[in-house]
């Protein structure tokens, strides 16, 4: 269950989230559904964008509220584009900057890895790095969806009514390719990808065809974004322990190493990323654009 996150002096907003693994039948593809409140704080000299980091995985997103989601190119970029108030976010292993700017309500689900083609229907690879309106998969039954979640006032319920639509989804579904389910496993405790590959009985060329179609990663890229994530959520754990310790405790070389994957993934170094103290460890607030 999520935890409401409290005001501080260094916030950029207040966040109410609440974050679940989804219903049992569900489990295989998605990974976690989740609502959330956000308000921006009024405190003057606070941002209204925030960089956020890559998990790798497929997101889906709905805003309920007028406000569609405005996405930036780079911290220079004052427009922005809007890409709708249903979102689905492919598979990154770059930050992105997006307003975050009168909020309020919205509602999603972050998907399993693989499971992208049998829940959406296209491709993980072909969603790679960016954003698309959900429309563009799911038609009218995205706008439909959405309606139905913007009439629910309670966040439980708009959970359980995203759960239904998703598990509706199922029947046609026959789950994940068989090498590409045992390398998710195996990639959970390794990152030998020969030796993974090996185990597959495919050729290396083939597998990774096959992985990145469902991942819509390399196999090495995602080893190496998984090594990332859990030096980020030991940063978010301990904020006091060394970066040496949390880089060598990550699986990464030396320091240097991990500077280097922290500035190609996250955009930023380490020591920047503890100065900015994010309440949530993927979404850093950014400091105030001079215009």
């Amino acid at each position: 269950m999520g935890q409401p996150t409290v005001k501080t002096a260094e916030s950029i907003a207040v966040h109410v989230r609440l974050t679940r693994a989804p219903a049992g039948v569900l489990r295989p593809f998605v990974r976690t559904v989740w609502a959330m409140d956000q308000a921006v704080s009024s405190r003057p000299g606070i941002s209204d964008r925030e960089c956020v980091l890559p998990t790798g995985g497929v997101h889906l997103a709905f805003r309920l509220s007028d406000r569609p989601v405005r996405l930036f190119e780079d911290p220079g970029d004052l427009a922005g584009r809007l890409v709708g108030v249903a979102v689905v976010g492919g598979p990154r292993v770059r930050p992105y900057i997006r307003d975050v700017s009168r909020l309020g309500r919205s509602v999603g689900a972050q998907l399993c890895p693989g499971a992208c083609e049998l829940v959406l229907g296209v491709p993980a690879d072909k969603l790679a790095g960016g954003h698309s309106a959900l429309e563009d998969f799911w038609g009218p039954d995205a706008v439909d969806l959405r309606e139905r979640l913007l009439e629910a006032d309670a966040p439980e319920k708009q959970l359980e009514i995203l759960e239904s639509f998703l598990s509706a989804r199922l029947p046609g579904v026959h789950g994940l390719n068989p090498a590409v389910a045992h390398a998710l496993e195996r990639f959970a405790t390794t990152t030998n990808v020969a030796q993974v590959v090996r185990e597959t009985g495919y050729s290396h060329r083939r597998f990774i065809a096959l992985f990145r179609h469902a991942v819509g990663l390399s196999p090495k890229l995602y080893c190496r974004l998984q090594r990332f994530q859990r030096a980020l959520h030991r940063m978010a754990a301990e904020p006091s322990a060394a970066p040496v310790d949390v880089a060598l405790k990550a699986g990464y070389s030396d320091q240097p190493h991990f500077n280097r994957e922290f500035r190609d993934f996250g955009g930023m170094t380490p020591g920047e990323y503890g100065e900015f103290s994010p309440m949530l460890p993927y979404h850093v607030p950014l400091p105030p654009l001079r215009r």
